[in-house]
């Protein structure tokens, strides 16, 4: 497990991630493997409330494994009002996820959030 240089680095890679939870069950957004020789800063990471009328709480983690691990809230039942979306992660107060990490999304109403998560990949 080797991080990529920050300083000279080999590529950045801009990058966009999209999902809508199907159920209330906590999920893998994005996951940077042991093995990628990548470091992944996270400039934008949206939670949309897609119901019309109900409003939902969103809770995300970030995790210390890809596959297993502890989770650290980085977002913890956050009420999205119905028809808006709230800003969890931006350029100004971006997170790295690292090799061998994982971002997990959840939500309190089956069907109602969807999620952007904009990242650079940065790669030796």
């Amino acid at each position: 497990m080797a991080a990529p240089n920050l300083v000279n680095p080999g590529s950045i890679v801009g990058k966009t991630t999209y999902l809508t939870l199907a159920d209330t069950s906590e999920t893998a957004l994005l996951t940077n493997s042991a093995d990628s020789s990548k470091a992944m800063r996270i400039t934008n990471l949206m939670a949309v409330n897609v119901d019309g009328t109900n409003s939902v709480d969103v809770t995300a983690k970030i995790y210390n494994e890809d596959v297993a691990g502890t989770g650290y809230p980085i977002a913890s039942t956050i009420n999205v009002p119905a028809d808006s979306a709230i800003v969890i992660l931006s350029r100004d107060n971006h997170v790295w996820l690292e090799e061998d990490r994982r971002i997990t999304v959840q939500a309190s109403a089956s069907g109602d959030l969807s999620f952007i998560c904009s990242y650079e990949e940065v790669s030796a």
